[in-house]
């Protein structure tokens, strides 16, 4: 006989309005998509790779940034890649091309997600009790509002927030985690289809650039299958050792094993990794260990065994490459299924503490991020806009009336989604993620309004390169040896210059000009060969300065030697 923590009524598993849930997922989808440049710095550094492939300037299996190599991530940089040979004939903007496909797999994260989800708690192992006299919730149901539960609480986590917003290879790894999630799923019946699924998504997680995780996630699955007295999951064993061959051959053609040992050896790198974890992960975490200790008697269970394993192996490379957060983003799928399953058993005290803190944190975070737009916009209160321009003294604010609206908008939903919360919808299973999820996107929607002009000054190279487009000539050739890739990746993408960051570009004679980051004790390196022209501060940062070289005229030889006598 099954044992199940879970008590759920009729009333309790009722589900989350669809309308609801899909403005929920366009707000955390949309904001953000236009109006900005690509944010340093792998976010532009992938943008520059996938603009140099689709301008034909670099080699798609071995891509280049100033004839440099880079980490190729084959499967993401084409998809950009292939957007923007698409889009841009029609008049799209280049990052908004490469930013599309990305919004579109951050959306079918969110569908697998969901779909898994209610796979998973439609299994006989997930059910809750049965009433003797009956009320007990339909597994139908039940299933719908834990999916619903699972997707407020991947939406709820601060550490998918930017990285899910970027144009980068861990976004086609979350997704390749996702789909696997999802085959690890499926009944029965989908045997074949499943296995596929399975088979696909290990090797799109090879491919993407986590060869090690792909070889990992694929043994611990063979075995969980092997081990599991479910009619579903047995079968797949061979589907998913199939697909760690793959993976395997995948990494070694596509030179995806990179991962490098680095555990923590001091107590300060202990405690960074600790506070990762925490905030990274809120407030799926709690709920996700909740989850394993209320269901302790089922860890074999598909249900817990799946999302587990998927949440684990990449919480196990995080710590073994020194904290990584873009390693930590892959847990964040079987971190979301694990705490929806605490749903059925959390108590009210439980609940009310999750609730009162999101109304709290997000109230406080909105309310500084409104404190600071009014700043901006009319000088009170003096003192963020004082800040501002001690960072960016070349700033100029600019005023959007759609900005201004959404941002009004967004907040009065905010406190009426509080209010409803606390009026209304009291049994339903979901609750407890509602306000942690719609704080989230209130602050979300704030930040790509209202403060979406700033940001992007200053987490965007654009005003760098603007800067430098003022002194040099355009398309020239620029020598920059040892230079950051996205530095690299903006001069190349956003000012149209001719890049060489080969180590000896210096010694070299293809470029009139020499560009070098200035060291923190502000010397300026005599350089053979070049004289020293001009110091290119980037507006918003008070450290880093680019100094800039043109080539010394050759010295002039000495004439004939006149006859004697």
């Amino acid at each position: 006989m099954i044992t199940t923590p879970a008590l759920v009524t009729k009333d309790a598993a009722q589900r989350l309005p669809r309308l609801a849930l899909w403005l929920m997922a366009a707000v955390y989808l949309l904001p953000g998509l236009v109006g900005r440049d690509p944010w340093r710095n792998a976010d532009l550094t992938a943008y520059g790779v996938m603009l140099a492939m689709a301008e034909g300037r670099t080699a798609w299996l071995e891509p280049t940034l100033g004839l440099v190599s880079v980490h190729a991530s084959l499967p993401a940089h084409a998809l950009g890649a292939l957007f923007i040979s698409a889009l841009t004939p029609l008049g799209v903007y280049a990052p908004l091309a490469a930013r599309l496909p990305f919004v579109l797999l951050l959306g079918a994260n969110m569908a697998l997600i969901w779909y898994a989800t209610y796979r998973l708690a439609r299994t006989e192992a997930a059910q809750p009790v049965a009433f003797a006299f009956g009320g007990e919730a339909e597994p139908k149901d039940y299933a719908r509002a834990l999916a619903d539960g699972a997707l407020l609480a991947f939406m709820a986590t601060l550490g998918l927030l930017q990285l899910g917003h970027e144009t980068t290879p861990e976004l086609m790894q979350l997704s390749s985690v996702c789909l696997l999630l999802w085959a690890l799923a499926l009944p029965a019946q989908r045997g074949w289809h499943a296995g596929l699924m399975a088979l696909l998504g290990l090797a799109l997680l090879s491919a993407s650039g986590a060869a090690e995780l792909a070889l990992a996630c694929g043994v611990g699955a063979a075995l969980v299958c092997l081990r599991s007295e479910d009619p579903a999951l047995r079968p797949m064993r061979w589907w998913v050792a199939s697909g760690t061959v793959l993976a395997a051959l995948l990494g070694v053609a596509l030179h995806t094993f990179r991962a490098t040992l680095d555990w923590p050896d001091e107590p300060a790198e202990g405690l960074q990794l600790l506070r990762l974890l925490a905030w990274f992960t809120w407030p799926t975490a709690p709920l996700a260990l909740l989850t394993l200790w209320r269901w302790r008697r089922q860890w074999g269970r598909r249900h817990i065994a799946v999302p587990s394993l998927l949440a684990l192996l990449p919480l196990l490379q995080t710590l073994m490459v020194g904290g990584s957060d873009r390693t930590l983003l892959l847990a964040l799928p079987g971190i979301a299924v694990l705490a929806a399953f605490a749903l059925p058993t959390l108590s009210r005290s439980g609940s009310a503490a999750v609730d009162w803190f999101s109304v709290f944190f997000c109230s406080a975070l909105a309310l500084a991020v409104w404190v600071v737009y009014l700043s901006l916009q009319t000088g009170w209160p003096e003192a963020p806009l004082r800040n501002a321009m001690a960072v960016a003294p070349d700033y100029r604010v600019d005023f959007q009336a759609l900005a201004l609206v959404l941002g009004v908008g967004a907040t009065g939903v905010w406190l009426w989604l509080v209010r409803w919360r606390t009026a209304r919808h009291r049994k339903a299973l979901w609750k407890s993620l509602v306000l942690p999820a719609g704080g989230v996107l209130l602050n979300w929607l704030l930040a790509m309004t209202l403060l979406l002009h700033p940001l992007d000054y200053t987490r965007s190279l654009t005003p760098w390169v603007q800067a430098l487009a003022a002194r040099l000539a355009p398309g020239a050739c620029l020598a920059a040896p040892g230079m950051q890739m996205a530095y690299v990746a903006a001069l190349e993408a956003q000012g149209g210059w001719l890049v060489d960051a080969r180590a000896d570009a210096a010694q070299r004679l293809d470029c009139p000009t020499l560009l070098l980051t200035e060291s923190r004790d502000g010397g300026i390196p005599e350089v053979a060969g070049w004289t020293f022209s001009e110091r290119v501060r980037r507006p918003t940062e008070r450290y880093f300065a680019t100094l800039v070289y043109r080539r010394s005229a050759p010295a002039a030889s000495p004439g004939p030697k006149a006859p004697e006598g």
